[in-house]
Formats: structure tokens, C-alpha cells, sequence
């Protein structure tokens, strides 16, 4: 039988039969996988402890001949266990894991692995808003989607310039200069480090980051709320 190894992020757990679970993970290595945990509900089930939610766990699985595979053993490499401390924190987890699991695919990439790993790096950081969290997590997504605004040119085709004030059209997914604009040089800036990638925490860094995140979250939320599923 050819087992192979990898790391996995616990997405889903469904009960099946009187003792097993189906387990839906994502691994840098194999995209999302379903695998079957033979007995992990009996109480000395070596694979349960390996499988806990909002962790990193080291797994070895078979692949099966269907969809669904057999998980052979399991261990934890980290757990974040402050998430589970704070109410809001564990629902807003649960959230980016529901989120993560719709929009994947099968054969989804390593950095979907990572964005959820660094997600709970920040929710187990009680120095992190959840706001920064929110809004970091939903500009990830829409980076990888392709969905990402234009930071770099006005819907012209013109370079965003320092010195102007800008309006975010949706109709048209791009800045429009606007005397009015709410948008200027300290605004696109800060979009730019949060799209640029960069980990929750150097968002929560950013001087006046709270009346950014005021301004910017209305636009991100509604870019994801039209983003094609």
C-alpha cells in the first residue's frame, strides 16, 4: 500500500457508523483530501489526538481507490489553543474555515494551506484585532481569485498619484479621481501592504489602522460578496 505524508488543516469532521469519522483536511501537498479515520471516536483512538481543530497536524494516509481515503496515523504538530479561549475568536475561526472550504477545490493550491495556517497564527494573537484579522483574511482571498483592485492605476489607465483623492467604483473595479474621494496617498498604501501579502500582524502595525480598516472594509466586503463562486 502507497502512504504518503503530509501536513493537514482540519476542515471538516462527519460522523460515520458508530465509531468512524470522514475527515475533510487541506495539505500543502495534495490539495483537499477526504479520508476516512477508522475508530477515532472510540476513547483510546490513537488517531484522535492528532486531529483537533485549529491546529497543524503531521498525517500519514492511503489513498483510496474512490474519493475517500484511509488515515493511517496522525500527529499534532501545533495547536493554537488561545482561539478557544475567546468566543468571538472561535466563531470567527470557525468562519474562515467554512469560507476556506467552499471556495477550494480538490487539487487547491499550497497558499490556501498557508492562508488558513497564518489565519489561526493570528486569531491565537489577542494583540491582533479580529477586524485586522477579517479584513486581512478577505484580501487574501481575493488576491488568489484574481479578484484584487487595481492599486496601481485609475480606471483611465493613469498612475494612482500621491497628491489626488480618489472614489472606488465597483461597476467599473477600479479608483476614479475625485476631488470628493475618500480615498488618498495613505489609503492606497495601506491597501498595498495588506494585498502585498504581508501577515495580520504588520497590518495591525500600521499607524491609524483603525480608521483605515473603516474605510477600506466596506470595499473589500463587497468585493467578496460579488466575487464569482
Amino acid at each position: 500500500m502507497n502512504q504518503l505524508v503530509t501536513q493537514a488543516i482540519i476542515l471538516s469532521r462527519t460522523d460515520y457508523g458508530e465509531a468512524d469519522r470522514i475527515i475533510t483536511m487541506l495539505t500543502p501537498d495534495y490539495g483537499k483530501l477526504r479520508v476516512m479515520a477508522k475508530g477515532v471516536r472510540k476513547v483510546k483512538s490513537k488517531l484522535a489526538g492528532g486531529i483537533e481543530l485549529f491546529s497543524v497536524s503531521d498525517i500519514t494516509y492511503i489513498k483510496g481507490k474512490g474519493d475517500i481515503g484511509t488515515l493511517v496515523s496522525t500527529r499534532l504538530s501545533v495547536h493554537y489553543g488561545k482561539i478557544v479561549t475567546d468566543l468571538e475568536r472561535t466563531m470567527a475561526g470557525y468562519d474562515f474555515i467554512k469560507d476556506l472550504n467552499k471556495i477550494t477545490e480538490d487539487q487547491a493550491e499550497a497558499v490556501y494551506f498557508e492562508l488558513l495556517h497564518r489565519t489561526f497564527i493570528a486569531l491565537n494573537d489577542p494583540e491582533i484585532s479580529l477586524e485586522t484579522i477579517r479584513f486581512w483574511f478577505n484580501a487574501q482571498i481575493l488576491k488568489e481569485e484574481g479578484q484584487m483592485p487595481n492599486l496601481q492605476t485609475d480606471d483611465e489607465g493613469v498612475r494612482l498619484e500621491a497628491g489626488k483623492q480618489y472614489t472606488f467604483s465597483f461597476d467599473r473595479t477600479a479608483f476614479v479621481a475625485d476631488a470628493h474621494g475618500k480615498f488618498g496617498a495613505p489609503e492606497i498604501k495601506f491597501l498595498r501592504i495588506v494585498f502585498a501579502g504581508h501577515d495580520a500582524r504588520i497590518v495591525q502595525q500600521v499607524q491609524g489602522v483603525d480608521a483605515l480598516l473603516k474605510l477600506a472594509m466596506p470595499m473589500v466586503q463587497t468585493l467578496r460578496l460579488n466575487m464569482p463562486h
